[in-house]
């Protein structure tokens, strides 16, 4: 499905680079591990898919995919040291490198290459798009630690989490291409929706994936949200439906017993729980495609279709 912006994003492997030129060696050394550590490209592919479905400016197209990765990167840096992370893509974490105030700042830095990149694009509508996404993502960290700290579960916070996390991010990716292309409003929304409830598919088979998947395929080991007490679905599924004191008690220890996560995994196996989060992910995968039904057939359209359908089948 890449083949379609295998050229657009060989262009933006060239211009990320420029972005993050800076004369001081350690933001400088930071910028060029990002741009080597690569990762899925994801918010990007978003961004060239929808302009090859809308027929946007090529230029235009490549700022919306530039501030949407660069404001990416900027929450990693942050996130990394929140979570006292000592990995990212494989590499050590940037803080645990170079130090606290050296990641916090080089991510301000990026958020300032992203205003840079808003005041080229000269739209307010676009401007106004990457703030609230920006504040929608810094609400939604916030929010999963308030969470775990009031032990205030429910579906609606952790749907307020993965949207402000992932989806947003997202959403403008395909929301900003379409606002410069200057698209009727009917097919904003339309690229807004898919956004969001693929986002929102893309996060939940993640949280799935970080409990019942593979190790060796995540090349990390399973289980890290439960011990940064992140209430993801399946393991709410057993304190909200079944009322499970059990797995109460091991999400707010942070699994910290031995064994404590192999027990977690085998009460959402007993109980049925990875069933209803695979049904809430088809749910949301459906969704995005119905968004898309106001859209004529195209190989750009098939695109966005077939990473939607991808998130019921991804192990890894």
């Amino acid at each position: 499905m890449f083949d379609l912006i295998a050229a657009d994003l060989r262009r933006f492997e060239e211009r990320l680079p420029e972005e993050l030129q800076s004369n001081v060696a350690f933001i400088e050394a930071i910028g060029e591990d990002l741009v080597a550590a690569g990762g899925k490209r994801l918010r990007p592919s978003l961004a060239f898919l929808t302009g090859k479905l809308l027929g946007a400016d090529e230029e235009a197209t490549m700022q919306v995919a530039l501030a949407v990765e660069l404001l990416h990167s900027a929450s990693l840096l942050h996130d990394d040291l929140i979570d006292d992370a000592d990995t990212r893509r494989g590499s050590e974490a940037a803080f645990k490198r170079y130090g606290n105030v050296v990641s916090v700042m080089s991510g301000d830095f990026m958020l300032a290459r992203v205003l840079g990149l808003l005041a080229r694009t000269g739209s307010p509508h676009f401007t106004h798009l990457m703030s609230e996404t920006a504040a929608a993502i810094c609400e939604g960290e916030v929010l999963q630690f308030q969470v775990a700290s009031l032990t205030d579960y429910s579906y609606a916070n952790y749907h307020r989490v993965i949207e402000g996390k992932t989806a947003a991010l997202l959403a403008a990716a395909c929301e900003g291409v379409a606002l410069l292309a200057g698209a009727p409003e009917q097919e904003v929304v339309a690229l807004r929706d898919y956004a969001l409830a693929y986002g929102r598919a893309f996060q939940m088979q993640d949280d799935y994936l970080d409990l019942l998947g593979s190790a060796d395929r995540l090349g990390k080991p399973v289980g890290g949200d439960l011990r940064e007490g992140k209430a993801t679905y399946p393991v709410l599924v057993l304190i909200l439906e079944h009322n499970l004191a059990e797995a109460r008690a091991i999400l707010e220890r942070r699994a910290g017993r031995p064994g404590d996560v192999e027990r977690m995994v085998a009460l959402i196996l007993e109980h049925g729980a990875h069933h209803l989060a695979r049904e809430r992910i088809a749910e949301e995968a459906e969704s995005a495609l119905r968004s898309l039904e106001v859209f004529s057939a195209s190989p750009a359209l098939n695109a966005l279709r077939s990473l939607a359908e991808s998130e019921t089948l991804r192990v890894g």
